[in-house]
């Protein structure tokens, strides 16, 4: 068994403490004049609230400060490229126009050198998090990933229906990069 602290009370500690007369303050107040007064104990039990309160907002705001820095540190590590990402978005473009203009009997080792650097910019993109928006003619028109660039009426579709793709939209994880560019069913019945 360890020793006993000297802090330990025993039970003979117990046994004289219930001897002992007990003094209300205003007894002791009167025999001791330096003794604190009820109205001194008041003051510095509200002043002791007071800090307890204060220390309570504090812990609360360096709890809430934690967790704002590491939500923004999230988000940097997440979206802090998002300006780059936008910026390189027309390369992505002007590749894809070339591969689509690209006439036949066109060197075939160039052509190659392009679906290459094409291939090699996605897989960067999707290293981080960016992804394609690649909407089909048929499908349906979402505002929330796609730009209508015009409206047009053809025959054999329903109203909202994509009947044309202008340009890929992109996505930077779950946000909006780019809306892809498209055109509108505008057919009714």
């Amino acid at each position: 068994m360890a020793d006993p602290k000297e802090e330990d009370i025993f039970l003979d500690d117990i046994e004289a403490l219930e001897e002992e007369e007990l003094v209300d303050l205003d007894t002791l107040a009167e025999e001791d004049p330096d003794a604190p007064k009820v109205s001194d104990l008041e003051t510095i039990r509200a002043e002791r609230d007071e800090l307890r309160d204060r220390f309570m907002r504090a812990l609360a705001d360096a709890e809430n400060a934690r967790k704002r820095s590491d939500r923004d540190r999230r988000e940097a590590e997440n979206y802090g490229g998002s300006k780059l990402a936008r910026d390189m978005l027309p390369v992505y473009d002007n590749l894809k126009r070339a591969l689509d203009a690209a006439p036949d009997g066109v060197d075939a080792a160039f052509l190659e050198g392009i679906e290459l650097t094409m291939r090699e910019l996605l897989n960067v993109f999707k290293k981080h998090g960016i992804e394609q928006i690649s909407p089909k003619v048929g499908d349906r028109f979402d505002p929330q990933h796609h730009e209508a660039m015009f409206e047009a009426p053809l025959p054999g579709t329903k109203a909202g229906e994509i009947i044309q793709v202008a340009a890929e939209g992109f996505m930077l994880h779950d946000r909006l990069l780019r809306p892809a560019q498209v055109g509108v069913s505008s057919m009714t019945g």
